[in-house]
């Protein structure tokens, strides 16, 4: 068996796994370590080699998610980079796109966030493309070698250029590339939109082009790090990096297209949850995934998770992060998640007599108080450790002080409110799960979708003491927590496939494209777009032969902004797979909206995604032993009142077990509650699928 180690960096928590050569999963969950991520990463990595026995020459596969280029974004932490654009568009990014929502639309001292880039960095060229890609005046190669000279005296560390209609045709772009680069030092990236994000949306494809040249190079030097610590252990395997619509890019495609990691680290939570449902024969599920700084929620329907191609970096509202204008528009392909900043290190605090959860978070430094690191602030696995949902001697590798988790929660919770406390936990305990169900909310209700029918998978540390529960809000009457659920996200890694997508704008009616004298051009432009697209892809990866690729078009109602993504069958485009491309965006849009609509359509994006399947399987693990003695029990907070409850640990329980609630079982990177009113099975890899009257 090949061995793969995966790692997971979340904002408090570093997740390690490795597939073994003896079929076992090792895992380590280290703090992570703000100020170098590879510190803690590399704890990890020489804990389960240990562990394992393995030489770290023998490991084949490296897999890696992280939250760097979010952090980055959100943080303003890139580097210096200059914009250029268009003359006449050069307050495109000033003027934004913004939306004013929550307590912001009643703020009237409210004031407009700074752009992503500072007005001295922004530049304009003479020169214009059409829509159609015709050149409607020359590029003025003059201005742009004075506009070249003025970057290069800012001394910026990165170039991001976005011309008008360039996805249409590349030709200034890439000439205005070439002029800038060369007055540049050798080394400094001139990132185009044409070779980022070849579709249409000039706002947007400015966004993306100018994130990704912000966060690249800060990229590049987080994995040129990582991959000369890993040698230094003696691991020499390539590194891929989880990109955000559940793929893996090699480390060097990953540098050089860093806004396609953006959601790296969630992303794997949800190809985590659709590999487990898979082997259960489950295929509506509801990936919960709930760490120390936040929780995160996607859909998969019929085993596959919703992909989106624009998303919210840094977004509010009640749209799980994702709200329009709230943040940096990213215009790539990402798994479809609500976030929310409720995790188990987020804060609980007392604002004008009103208890608030959020989104402050304690972090891996100092922590939640509970850990004995210097934190006074309660948080969420404060409240939960008062409760007894937590045990303080089976968490990763250390105690947890419940004396500590009651302190912080008396002083500053409990007694502004008037409340013992143990009443403040059990409220802070509630929220977390209202804020929680929010996310759940986005993902399903809000898209017209009745969770019901649905499977909930509960992954990260938290997310197994509050699934059941969540669940309850919703009607849901299934919960699967699979084996090594704490490390959820980190699993999902070891499933992960190399893939890579491209696009770009192809604009017709489609009546156009089965009726008119002209369809057999514009179909065969479209199918030799798709040829493109694909080899593109295949020289991304690197790669000849044994990849899947999927072809797709982007569907909409003539005159709507919005396109719903569409698959297509291999081979050339005909009037047929029009017409069925046509007929499956009505079944979609009827899905979404409940709208039965016939008007005309057009297509406005020709989709590539090639993948390279891994092949990678975590092995299925043995069968549990019976358990040595009667359970322990524990007093716990439930329905008002602390009882005594059974406490199993997940080794002890054996297959096909029914455990019926109230228990918990506990094992070290997570602890599972199952309420009254639930009961759970153990299946034969020592998952744990719960089903309740919900």
């Amino acid at each position: 068996m090949s061995i793969t180690l995966a790692s997971d960096v979340g904002g408090t928590f570093t997740d390690v796994v490795l597939t073994g050569a003896d079929g076992r999963v090792r895992v380590a969950k280290t703090l992570t370590t703000p100020g170098d991520p590879t510190d803690g990463l590399l704890r990890g990595v020489e804990q389960v080699l240990a562990e394992s026995g393995t030489a770290p020459g023998d490991v084949g596969r490296f897999v890696h998610a992280t939250t760097l280029a979010t952090n980055v974004i959100l943080e303003r932490t890139g580097v210096p980079v200059a914009f250029v654009t268009t003359e006449g568009f050069g307050s495109m990014l000033a003027l934004g796109r913004r939306a004013r929502v929550e307590e912001e639309r009643y703020d009237l001292a409210y004031e407009q966030p700074d752009p992503p880039v500072p007005p001295g960095h922004c530049f304009t060229v003479p020169g214009r493309i059409a829509a159609d890609g015709t050149v409607l005046r020359p590029l003025d190669e003059e201005a742009a070698g004075r506009v070249a000279d003025g970057i290069a005296a800012l001394g910026v560390s990165a170039v991001a250029i976005c011309l008008l209609h360039s996805y249409a045709n590349a030709e200034h772009e890439d000439r205005l590339a070439g002029i800038v680069a060369a007055r540049l030092p050798s080394g400094v990236p001139v990132v185009t939109s044409s070779s980022v994000w070849p579709e249409l949306g000039e706002y947007e494809r400015a966004t993306t082009t100018l994130m990704s040249a912000y966060v690249g190079p800060v990229m590049a030097a987080y994995l040129r790090r990582l991959g000369e610590r890993l040698r230094g252990l003696g691991v020499t395997a390539p590194v891929h990096v989880m990109e955000s619509a559940g793929g893996v890019l090699p480390a060097e495609l990953a540098a050089s297209r860093a806004v396609y990691t953006i959601e790296s680290g969630p992303a794997a939570g949800v190809i985590a949850a659709a590999r487990q449902g898979e082997r259960r024969g489950l295929a509506d599920l509801i990936s919960f995934d709930m760490g120390g700084t936040t929780a995160k929620a996607g859909l998969v329907r019929g085993g596959r998770p919703g992909i989106t191609h624009e998303f919210q970096v840094g977004g509010k509202g009640s749209f799980g992060g994702r709200r329009p204008g709230t943040g940096v528009p990213i215009k790539v392909p990402a798994i479809d998640l609500a976030e929310v900043g409720a995790g188990g290190g987020s804060i609980a605090w007392v604002d004008a007599g009103t208890l608030r959860l959020g989104p402050r978070s304690a972090g891996a430094d100092p922590g939640p108080a509970c850990y004995g690191r210097g934190g006074e602030l309660p948080t969420v696995t404060d409240a939960d450790l008062v409760l007894g949902y937590l045990d303080p001697d089976g968490f990763g590798e250390f105690r947890l002080s419940a004396d500590l988790a009651r302190a912080a929660i008396e002083h500053h919770v409990a007694g502004p409110l008037g409340v013992g406390a143990v009443d403040a936990a059990a409220a802070i305990h509630d929220i977390a799960n209202a804020q929680m169900g929010a996310a759940v909310h986005v993902v399903t209700v809000r898209r017209g979708i009745d969770p019901r029918g649905f499977t909930l998978v509960a992954l990260g540390g938290a997310a197994p003491t509050h699934a059941a529960r969540l669940a309850e809000r919703f009607g849901i009457a299934r919960v699967l927590v699979p084996p090594q659920a704490g490390v959820g996200s980190a699993v999902g890694l070891l499933h992960a496939d190399l893939a890579i997508e491209r696009a770009r704008t192809f604009l017709a009616p489609a009546a156009a494209l089965v009726s008119c004298s002209a369809a057999r051009d514009a179909l065969g432009e479209l199918t030799r777009m798709l040829d493109g697209l694909e080899r593109a892809a295949l020289a991304d990866l690197g790669v000849d032969g044994g990849a899947v690729t999927t072809r797709s078009v982007g569907v909409r109602f003539i005159g709507q902004a919005h396109a719903f993504t569409v698959d297509l069958p291999a081979g050339p485009v005909t009037p047929e797979t029009v017409q069925r491309a046509t007929g499956e965006f009505y079944k979609r849009y009827h899905e979404s909206y409940g709208i039965d609509l016939r008007d005309p359509v057009e297509f406005t994006t020709a989709r590539v995604r090639v993948v390279l399947p891994s092949y990678a399987d975590v092995p299925r693990g043995p069968g549990r032993a019976q358990p040595a003695g009667p359970p322990g029990t524990r007093r716990m907070w439930l329905d008002g009142e602390f009882r005594d409850v059974p406490v199993r640990t997940r080794e002890s329980c054996p297959v096909g077990e029914d455990l019926v609630g109230p228990c918990v079982v506990t094992e070290p990177q997570c602890s599972l509650l199952i309420p009254p009113g639930w009961h759970g099975t153990v299946d034969a890899e020592g998952a744990l699928l719960l089903e309740g009257a919900a």
